[in-house]
């Protein structure tokens, strides 16, 4: 989101006047949002009074009478500590960024409008059963009540600035009940799973690999014989009963194209060439540059950090004789974080009231996500599914071909707003299947024209090729009725039907109750698909595209109080390989799941503190399969690559912030991707080096002769040992230049840093401005597809890109024994104490109290506000 371009040199100038030649002028603007946590204030609504406890970091403990009270004080809470965050959340997922940041913006704003979030978010509403728009219209009304009267610095040090963008005398419009459903598309898209492999196999069909080599090698099938899926016991689900032994193995990634088009190997070739034809090269490598305009809100999923972990321990299997629940979901770091930590209690707790939760929520959305009340608690990580399809339409001016024919293209007009600009008029496009993605960099002709088509033929008779996306998040659902559900549940069964109304996106749900029960639900819309695995485009013309509907909820997988006393998440499969339903191909490759299992196993018992431990844990899967291999290598008289050798064998493969062998190792494996593959693949197709690699890799070690061993660009490399001794030379330089030749001084966290970065003024270029929103660099450990798992992307350096969220971990027997916490802090305003006072815990494996009770919550209370009627 690299919007903040225009304007800066002025603002730069503004800054170092206001800020260094009149600090105080400078820090009054500053502090001018800054909240009020003590006292009293009025606020427009209530029908009772308000107390709003906050901890030492700031977390607030809200109690009121009245289930709108709740909601309406959670509004001015949120706002009062995150309202930059809220507002531009909102101008993104309306597509109107550049009402705020000028032309730089536009290309988010074409892309969502394309998709449509906001209309769909519109439509959802008029869904969602009464109570639940009850609490999105106290909540909206909470927020406004906090913005009366407020402008410019009042609202936040951000919203001053703005005069510097060309949005001078930007008034915020009021909230609305869409503004925060909206927030659940962002959540959707950015949790969507496969549309970045299903695009790469697509380009990849027109790629020249080379004799012996096929592109299903890199595409490996989940490892199930080295690693666990979530429900082993296997075969058929039926109404969450398994059958053992009752599934048939599905097709194998060999016959990926012949079972995406009836007929056998005819259609096969066709829809082959279809796919490598140059009007449909142009329009999917429009719709791949479409991808890298969308919003990553949450992070990019085309990294391979996308993921998560969570496990629930059952009582005979915990210290506490009680049952226990550990999440950590991993997302993109960003300044402030996507969490805010709160509890919502009412009091008394009644039919009329009946919330007491404490968990983590997002600011612009009521209610909490993730957490636990008084009797259950609960824990998301991504399932997978595959609810994203690409469909290759026939376009010839305003119809698209049908197998019945021409039909007309719906096709609409939006005006975009341009800050200092003129308004923008976009054109947007879709068929039956949906809106014309591919679209976003440009129709047909308009791509074929510029950088992405600079090869494109003419299309014959003025045919051309779009690329349409089928995403069951653009159909209007009422996920957010699952919201309060949750928060009420007080059994499994109330927890399901709970998870029945949780639509998109689909996630892997864990939990547990003070009863001892632990269980596992997989909810959301999984599409039946006509034809195809949902791994390579289909042609829209033919019939074979499109789905038939959506598995229902009874047939999602589920289980309650498995024999082995624990369940663990981590993006794997659910089920045994060609078990029904059909869920996805395209999954985590189980390396997190499996170190989860092993260690959950490693002993009889586990207390909270170990669940802790387990979150921190770095081993790497990946240098415990390739070190022994390179260790044995003969080091040819090169004194560099023996020492490095040495650093390997000496090394306990915990990639620790401090450990020479985790730099060493990690050097070796980004050196080694890039000999072999950067010459080899595109750079689109340049490996990112998470498990996906590890299992391409590992399939290779037995194979030294291999042709994926040449390394087209090193002629002088022959074979597996060639490549692995280069690789271990070129990080032994890195590490010298970098650090040393003593490898005492080499350490994997001075390379694996991650900067909070602010989403908007953070990422200028422009080193002044950012210094007064970012924060870090901060020294990491742990790696991609670790249990700790700190993402980085190997063809873009050791940077932290992904980053276990938040942790948590409930112990049901004790609620008020709880221990949190997430990346950076409360605040969303540069300055305030509690803008990063998480973040340095969070970097050393630290936790906060997460209290339940309201006598801990008063207790622990430095600061206390209470809101009364206005």
């Amino acid at each position: 989101m690299v919007w903040v371009k225009r304007g800066l040199l002025g603002l730069v100038m503004l800054l170092i006047v206001a800020l260094l030649l009149t600090a105080i002028s400078g820090t009054w603007m500053v502090r001018r949002s800054f909240p009020s946590t003590s006292g009293e204030a009025e606020l427009v609504g209530l029908t009772g009074s308000v107390d709003v406890y906050r901890d030492a970091h700031g977390v607030p403990t809200i109690v009121a009478s009245s289930s709108d009270d709740l909601f309406r004080a959670q509004g001015y809470v949120h706002a009062q500590d995150r309202f930059w965050e809220m507002d531009l959340r909102r101008h993104v997922t309306a597509g109107r960024v550049a009402e705020l940041f000028g032309a730089d913006a536009l290309d988010t704003d074409r892309f969502i409008r394309t998709l449509g979030w906001r209309r769909v978010a519109e439509a959802e509403l008029e869904l969602l059963d009464d109570d639940t728009v009850a609490m999105l219209e106290a909540y909206a009304d909470g927020v406004n009540a906090w913005m009366v009267d407020k402008q410019g610095s009042q609202l936040s040090f951000e919203h001053a600035l703005l005069r510097v963008t060309g949005a001078g005398g930007y008034v915020p419009e009021p909230w609305t009940p869409v503004d925060s459903v909206a927030w659940l598309k962002a959540m959707a898209w950015d949790l969507r799973a496969n549309l970045e492999d299903e695009l790469l196999r697509a380009r990849l069909l027109d790629v020249d690999l080379g004799e012996g080599r096929s592109m299903d090698d890199l595409f490996p099938a989940f490892p199930e014989d080295r690693h666990p899926v979530i429900l082993p016991a296997g075969g058929d689900v039926r109404d969450g009963r398994f059958v053992p032994g009752s599934g048939e193995t599905g097709p194998e990634a060999a016959a990926v194209v012949a079972a995406a088009s009836p007929g056998g190997a005819t259609d096969a070739q066709r829809h082959a060439a279809l796919l490598r034809s140059q009007e449909t090269r142009t329009a999917l490598a429009a719709a791949h540059d479409a991808l890298a305009k969308a919003p990553a809100l949450l992070g990019d999923p085309g990294s391979d950090g996308i993921g998560s972990n969570s496990w629930v321990i059952a009582p005979e299997r915990s210290t506490t004789g009680t049952a226990l629940l550990a999440n950590d979901p991993h997302l993109g770091p960003s300044q402030p974080s996507l969490w805010y930590q709160i509890g919502l209690r009412c009091e008394p707790v009644g039919s009329d009231c009946p919330y007491q939760v404490n968990g983590y929520s997002f600011s612009g959305v009521p209610g909490i996500v993730i957490g636990h009340n008084a009797r259950v608690a609960w824990g998301f990580t991504n399932l997978g599914s595959d609810v994203a399809d690409l469909v290759i339409e026939r376009i010839d001016g305003e119809r698209y071909l049908t197998e019945d024919g021409w039909e007309p293209l719906q096709i609409h007009e939006e005006t975009l707003r341009v800050a200092g600009g003129e308004d923008v008029t976009l054109e947007v496009r879709a068929t039956r299947h949906g809106p014309l993605f591919s679209d976003v960099s440009g129709s047909g002709s308009e791509v074929a024209e510029g950088s992405l088509g600079a090869a494109a033929e003419e299309a014959p008779d003025g045919i051309e090729h779009a690329v349409a996306l089928r995403w069951v998040a653009l159909d209007p659902v009422a996920t957010m009725d699952a919201v309060p559900r949750f928060m009420r549940a007080e059994d499994w069964p109330s927890f399901r039907e709970a998870a029945s109304r949780f639509d998109v996106p689909s996630q892997n749900l864990v939990y547990a109750d003070v009863d001892g029960n632990i269980g596992y639900q997989a909810p959301g819309r999984t599409p039946i698909r006509r034809s195809g695995d949902g791994t390579l485009p289909l042609p829209g013309w033919t019939g074979e595209a499109g789905w038939e509907g959506f598995l229902d909820f009874e047939e999602l997988p589920w289980t309650l109080n498995p024999e082995e006393g624990y369940l663990a998440t981590a993006n794997q499969p659910v089920l045994p390989l060609g078990s029904d339903p059909f869920l996805h191909v395209d999954v985590s490759m189980g390396h997190r799941a499996a170190r989860i299992v092993e260690l959950i196993e490693s002993q009889a018992q586990h207390s909270p503190d170990d669940l802790l431990e387990l979150q921190l844990d770095n081993h790497n899967a990946n240098a415990a399969t390739l070190v022994p291999v390179l260790t044995a290598l003969d080091p040819r008289g090169d004194a560099g690559v023996a020492a490095l050798q040495q650093v390997l064998a000496d090394w306990d493969l915990q990639d620790d912030a401090d450990a020479a062998g985790g730099a060493a190792f990690n050097a070796t494996w980004r050196h080694l991707l890039e000999v072999a593959y950067h010459d080899l693949l595109p750079d689109w197709a340049w490996p990112a080096g998470g498990g996906r690699w590890w299992e391409i890799i590992r399939s290779l070690l037995d194979e030294p002769d291999s042709p994926w061993w040449d390394a087209p660009g090193y002629p002088d490399l022959l074979g597996r040992d060639d490549v692995l001794h280069a690789a271990m030379a070129r990080a032994y330089d890195e590490m010298v230049d970098t650090f040393s030749e003593d490898p005492a001084d080499w350490r994997w966290g001075e390379m694996h840093t991650l900067t909070l970065t602010h989403g908007t003024f953070g990422e200028s270029g422009i080193a002044p401005v950012e210094r007064l929103f970012n924060r870090g660099p901060f020294e990491l450990g742990g790696g991609s597809d670790i249990v700790n798992a700190t993402g980085w992307t190997a063809h873009q350096g050791y940077e932290v890109n992904w980053v276990p969220s938040m942790r948590m971990v409930i112990d049901l027997g004790d609620l008020d024994a709880g221990r949190w916490i997430h990346i950076s802090g409360q605040s969303g305003r540069p300055f305030h104490r509690h803008y990063t006072d998480q973040a340095e815990l969070w970097r050393d494996g630290q936790t906060i109290p997460l209290t339940f009770s309201l006598e801990a919550a008063q207790a622990t209370a430095v600061d206390q506000l209470t809101l009364t009627p206005r």
